[in-house]
């Protein structure tokens, strides 16, 4: 199968996206969607569109409590805004999400709308690092493109320029992990550590890339640390039987 005919089997549109959320949402308040979409078609003004869509997103977020339109509608803000600031928390909530995600379909449709976001925050400020990283990381893990090499190198080459970028680290370690470069992935992870040593979710990655390589005594003492950070009593309890597993 072409590459191309494959990626668009792997793409959703957001109208699809936006009928799914719909289904979840209840009469009245879909009525009162309605009212704030049909004042984007009369608002002419930039301003009016820009505050139209905050609306949207508002309203995707507290009302209905879904991701994906209330990613959307700040992104297209955003791009109406046209700030770095602006753009570049819109592309974050995409790239965050997709660090998360499972599914091929959402992980393109993440990794297309924050790469586009971050391109035009590029635009704005081509030396912003962690846009360049974020990049990358769509590349990595978005299936946007038959060669996330092209991704992984351009990670690389700023976490060679700047050991000290985190950043860098946590995507190429997730990066390393994905690929089954377990000693890579560590060896990103312990560089975070080494500056974080409590930060959860880096710890627990390391429990994870020391289980996968099969170094049982080594995720036993990250998965023990993990478990002393969280105050969650059934992730405990979970952390608890990996534990008892591997020893």
């Amino acid at each position: 199968m072409p590459a191309q005919q494959a990626n668009q089997q792997k793409s959703i549109s957001f109208n699809d996206i936006l009928a799914s959320a719909r289904q979840k949402i209840s009469k009245e308040q879909n009525d009162r969607l309605i009212a704030i979409e049909n004042a984007v078609t009369r608002g002419d003004v930039k301003d009016q569109k820009i505050r139209i869509y905050h609306q949207l997103a508002g309203f995707w977020k507290d009302s209905a409590a879904i991701f994906e339109p209330y990613a959307y509608y700040t992104g297209e803000a955003a791009k109406l805004e046209n700030s770095e600031k602006s753009l570049n928390f819109a592309a974050r909530l995409f790239v965050d999400n997709l660090l998360a995600a499972s599914d091929p379909t959402m992980q393109n449709w993440l990794a297309t709308n924050g790469k586009d976001l971050y391109d035009r925050s590029l635009a704005i400020n081509p030396n912003n690092d962690s846009a360049k990283i974020a990049i990358g990381a769509c590349y990595m893990f978005g299936n946007i493109s038959d060669n996330p090499m092209q991704g992984i190198l351009t990670v690389r080459e700023i976490a060679q320029k700047n050991p000290d970028n985190l950043y860098a680290h946590w995507i190429l370690g997730l990066g390393g992990k994905k690929s089954g470069q377990y000693d890579k992935a560590i060896e990103h992870f312990t560089r975070i550590i080494e500056k974080h040593p409590t930060d959860v979710e880096v710890v627990f990655q390391l429990a994870e890339s020391n289980e996968l390589k099969g170094d049982k005594a080594a995720a036993v003492k990250w998965y023990e640390l993990s478990k002393k950070l969280v105050d969650n009593a059934g992730i405990k309890a979970e952390l608890d039987k990996r534990i008892q597993n591997l020893k």
